[in-house]
């Protein structure tokens, strides 16, 4: 069959795009050099995610660029795709597909779309289907893995690195942070409010987290660990995650004050922070895997967390976290803790 030259590669090679944004600059760029008059293109996926609830990427046909806009769960049915490419000029759109979430793949027209030009347009949608199922059920997969795995582990698990026993070493500050009292609260507050309560604690740390370039590793109950690699020095990675418990706290303030307004207990936590190695793998069963960090930098962060009730403070950090910043901190001497062979040197922050 001779095709013309965009649904030849829809047919032959898209399916094989490492992206949904290279695939609508690869079929943009085709069907202009096909004589098209594009200004821009748009294409709107739907995603199974607890916040995002569809992504747009917009190509520029000018300069090749493709930018990404995002669809919030809960929000109004995003219509960004559709504005975008009416600021560049007249717009044709098809969706992909019958289902209600169907993809949807949109132009800009340097002037209005002519008849025919319009029916090649539908007729590309048409040939786009097999592809973008095959990209949607990609951009599907990682989101659901990015959600329940995080970005590290999502990355790994479609890399291939499923067998067990495999893992990274990674050299990071390291936070672990828990919630004070829990089995406390629990018994005394009804299931849903429990998890209400604990979905905002996870808010707070998590945002901060990831607000300062960290990675939250894991959930444990009440109890969050996460780390700041090492990307440029260890005292960027330490200040990144001195800040971030900075935040985390004023976050948790806030929410004690608005659920002391309803009635509610405060939520006290405990947060400690260090620096070192740790390796991050899989372990577990021949046939149920999990991802876990080890070593003796998780053990030490994990017992200094653990020191935060008996000292009365909500932030503790280590001597390995201390000699790497500038940020002044309050010394307050040395701790043995349970299963650490030599003693640690521990700080708080100022007005902890």
């Amino acid at each position: 069959m001779d095709l013309p030259t965009p649904l030849a590669w829809l047919v032959d090679e898209a399916d094989a795009s490492p992206g949904p944004e290279r695939f609508l600059a690869e079929l943009g760029g085709r069907l202009l050099a096909d004589g098209l008059p594009l200004a821009g293109g748009a294409l709107t996926l739907a995603v199974p995610h607890p916040i995002i609830a569809r992504r747009i990427w917009l190509w520029r046909a000018e300069t090749g660029a493709v930018i990404e806009a995002l669809g919030f769960a809960g929000g109004p049915s995003s219509q960004a795709g559709h504005e975008w490419l009416a600021g560049l000029g007249p717009v044709h759109e098809d969706a992909v597909g019958t289902a209600a979430d169907s993809p949807v793949l949109g132009w800009a027209g340097l002037r209005p779309f002519d008849p025919a030009e319009a029916d090649r347009l539908r007729q590309a949608a048409r040939f786009a289907a097999a592809p973008l199922s095959a990209l949607a059920a990609r951009a599907a997969l990682a989101a659901l893995l990015e959600a329940y795995l995080g970005r590290r582990s999502a990355a790994r698990v479609q890399a291939g690195a499923l067998q067990r026993g495999t893992g990274e070493t990674i050299r990071a500050a390291l936070l672990c942070a828990d919630l004070r009292d829990f089995t406390a609260l629990s018994e005394a507050t009804e299931p849903a409010a429990m998890i209400a309560s604990l979905d905002a604690w996870f808010d707070r740390v998590a945002g901060a987290v990831h607000a300062f370039g960290g990675e939250v590793l894991k959930f444990i109950g009440d109890g969050a660990l996460a780390i700041f690699p090492v990307t440029g020095t260890p005292g960027d990675a330490c200040e990144a995650a001195l800040r971030a418990v900075t935040a985390a706290r004023a976050g948790m303030a806030h929410l004690d004050v608005v659920r002391q307004a309803q009635g509610l207990p405060p939520l006290p936590f405990g947060a400690a922070l260090h620096f070192g190695e740790m390796l991050w793998g899989n372990i577990g069963a021949a046939d149920r895997l999990d991802f876990t960090a080890i070593g003796p930098a998780v053990n030490l962060v994990s017992r200094l967390e653990g020191l935060c009730k008996p000292l009365g403070r909500s932030v503790l950090v280590s001597g390995a976290v201390a000699a790497e910043t500038k940020t002044d901190l309050i010394p307050l001497g040395e701790y043995s803790l349970r299963g650490i062979a030599d003693p640690c040197a521990v700080f708080t922050l100022p007005d902890d």
